[in-house]
């Protein structure tokens, strides 16, 4: 399998994913994937676009072939999800997301009868679950990650509401939003193919702006409005669902509403919890201990089990325990405020902010930054040989230790990087 695939089209869309930030490491099992999503040459055609948004003329310059011939292409790519179209101003422009949050999720954000979402499934599943290189690549190389959790607006107390910023507010980007779509989890989903889905909401999971708009033309995402949207985000609250959404201030795309056994985020957070794969929300439970009871609902309820039970070391109550929080695993989420009966866990602001990128922008360049790939989005254009032979030599300089560690400083990222993306 592997010697057959070698010098094929998708072994070709293979390295090109890798050219991004958030990369598929090279597996068979990423082969059959991408074998189910797309024929050989359309890989092929796939692996010779830009990182950046493109055009159809752009595009078709790449693959040598009329504007005419490319558009269709890239419209039939477009129609099953692969690409993501954007139009503004009467002009198309597409785009190739990336695995996640992108087309991976996007395969199984409906029921479809083209491809067989069992089996996509089973692939799915082992290449994200049992090999484990993929997330672990995903959500824990470099600090800056693809996602970052809303605070449950309902658990932050009256005094400590003007310190949660509209960004932070899943509620904002519902009532911002251009447009919205809802469609099915893509985890819950996924493991329903495979007999291991819990019972919470499945059509609950909801996108915005263009990527949104681009799912809703081609019905891979039902249009909805602010009203509903909100409906749906209190269904999450009260379904004890944790929002996590695309780590960026501006022009959120995606935030889907997930439990602690289905979802990818949530299973990266426990699994590999003291590297932050995820971003968590400004705000940390604080527990009143001489007041808690030990009745463990804050335990049962958190998603990354932050929550544990001790002894309360009581002399005159030996069998008494309570709650305990672990910092580095918390998010921040909220949930286990909400359920606590004797309301004794409280949330407080963290020491320190958490930095959110401007916008997918700027979060590219500072996730490219931080894994040695800044060289991807300065040469982009992998059809001029050129442009290959600089990407490869300045992939050189850009992973030496002392380049790094000066391109990822904290100043950098915050308020130059900041300055460059609002003139651009």
């Amino acid at each position: 399998m592997a010697h057959h695939l070698e010098h094929s089209g998708y072994n070709r869309l293979t390295e090109r994913l890798n050219r991004f930030p958030q990369g598929a490491p090279p597996s068979n099992l990423l082969a059959k994937i991408l074998q189910m999503l797309m024929s050989d040459r359309e890989a092929e055609l796939v692996s010779l676009l830009p990182i950046k948004p493109f055009t159809a003329k752009q595009a078709g310059k790449a693959w040598s072939l009329s504007e005419k011939e490319t558009k269709k292409t890239l419209d039939t790519l477009a129609g099953r999800a692969v690409l993501v179209d954007i139009i503004q101003k009467g002009e198309t422009q597409y785009v190739l997301p990336p695995p996640m949050a992108g087309f991976f999720e996007f395969s199984l954000m409906r029921v479809r009868e083209d491809i067989d979402q069992k089996v996509l499934s089973e692939l799915f599943y082992h290449y994200l679950n049992v090999e484990e290189d993929f997330v672990r690549e995903l959500f824990t190389e470099g600090e800056t990650q693809l996602g970052r959790v809303f605070v449950q607006e309902p658990a932050v107390p009256e005094e400590q509401v003007v310190h949660v910023l509209d960004y932070e507010r899943a509620t904002e980007v519902i009532e911002s939003a251009s447009h919205i779509g809802t469609s099915l989890c893509y985890c819950r989903h996924k493991m329903q193919h495979i007999d291991n889905a819990c019972a919470s909401p499945l059509d609950i999971c909801m996108t915005f702006n263009t990527s949104a708009a681009s799912l809703i033309r081609h019905g891979h995402a039902r249009q909805i409005d602010v009203v509903e949207g909100k409906e749906l985000l209190q269904q999450a609250y009260e379904s004890n669902l944790v929002q996590f959404g695309e780590n960026v201030r501006q022009r959120v795309n995606f935030i889907c509403n997930c439990c602690g056994c289905c979802c990818e985020a949530m299973l990266a957070a426990k699994r590999f919890a003291n590297l932050y794969p995820v971003h968590t929300t400004n705000f940390i439970p604080e527990i009143l201990e001489e007041e808690c009871k030990g009745c463990g609902k804050c335990v049962n309820i958190c998603p990354v089990e932050a929550m544990s039970l001790i002894s309360a070391n009581d002399p005159h109550k030996p069998k008494r325990r309570l709650a305990r929080l672990s910092y580095e695993r918390c998010l921040g989420c909220g949930l286990c405020v909400r359920a606590c009966p004797e309301k004794v866990v409280t949330l407080k602001p963290r020491e320190k902010r958490v930095i959110t990128p401007v916008n997918n922008a700027h979060r590219t360049v500072v996730m490219a930054i931080e894994r040695g790939k800044l060289q991807h989005l300065i040469f982009d254009n992998r059809v001029l040989w050129s442009h290959r032979a600089l990407a490869a030599f300045f992939g050189v300089i850009f992973k030496l230790p002392l380049i790094k560690q000066v391109l990822a400083n904290k100043q950098l990222q915050s308020r130059y990087l900041e300055a460059i993306m609002a003139k651009m």
